[in-house]
């Protein structure tokens, strides 16, 4: 009768081992399935995407116009559909565009007001951004891949005030490009803001408008701004 019992004992512990190993692999293999559509579910995400920036003036009273526009960045798949559009911009001149950000931490930029004009002369300058904008990052010209701030294929005003830029780019690219000049950091847009710059080099700026790398305060001046916002996945 004893060994009978033990032999009762034994099997059901070899079953509950058997069991509980086939939990554990249903379990394992559950947590898999549902890591794999979170993953499908984050890729589509962030394979259809679209971001908006409303841009509004600066420095109305220097450039004489108010200049509005919109920077649109639609993303599918790989690709990255950059579109900006302006108006009420300093005729029949080349204006840099580009979008700016802090390269230190996850702080998200704004546009600056009057009140980040801290000599008081009237005019934000580029150097009265950077307190909360950040820094250039990438330019929006003929290959925002490169990197490269300086270059003259920005686009240019017509008669009117106004142009209209849109460029394509591999988004796989340009996440490279900007991580390899801005370790640590991420392109996430919709901490980044856009800047329109720029009016005629014969403007009379006061000697306290601030530059950068040598560069004229008139091709750098901030004339409109605007921050992104995703708007649709």
């Amino acid at each position: 009768m004893k060994q009978r019992h033990t032999l009762h004992v034994d099997k059901k512990e070899k079953v509950m081992k058997f069991v509980k190993r086939v939990l554990a692999i249903m379990g394992f293999a559950g947590v898999l399935a549902v890591f794999a559509v979170e993953t499908l579910v984050a890729q589509a995400a962030n394979s259809e995407a679209t971001y908006k920036a409303e841009l509004s003036s600066l420095n109305e009273m220097t450039t004489g116009s108010k200049a509005s526009g919109e920077a649109t960045f639609t993303i599918s798949g790989d690709q990255l559909t950059i579109l900006v559009t302006a108006k009420g911009v300093p005729p029949n001149m080349e204006h840099l565009q580009h979008f700016h950000g802090f390269v230190k931490g996850d702080r998200t930029s704004r546009c600056p007001t009057a009140r980040d004009d801290k000599n008081g002369d009237g005019i934000i300058d580029m150097v009265e951004t950077e307190p909360v904008a950040g820094t250039t990052m990438v330019p929006l010209h003929d290959d925002p891949v490169s990197m490269a701030i300086v270059n003259d294929t920005y686009p240019t005003a017509g008669a009117d005030g106004s142009y209209s830029y849109e460029k394509r780019v591999s988004l796989k690219s340009l996440k490279a490009a900007f991580t390899k000049k801005f370790p640590g950091q991420r392109l996430d847009l919709d901490r980044r803001v856009v800047f329109l710059h720029g009016v005629p080099t014969a403007t009379k700026l006061p000697a306290t408008v601030a530059s950068l790398d040598h560069i004229p305060s008139q091709v750098t001046l901030p004339i409109a701004c605007g921050r992104i916002k995703k708007v649709m996945d």
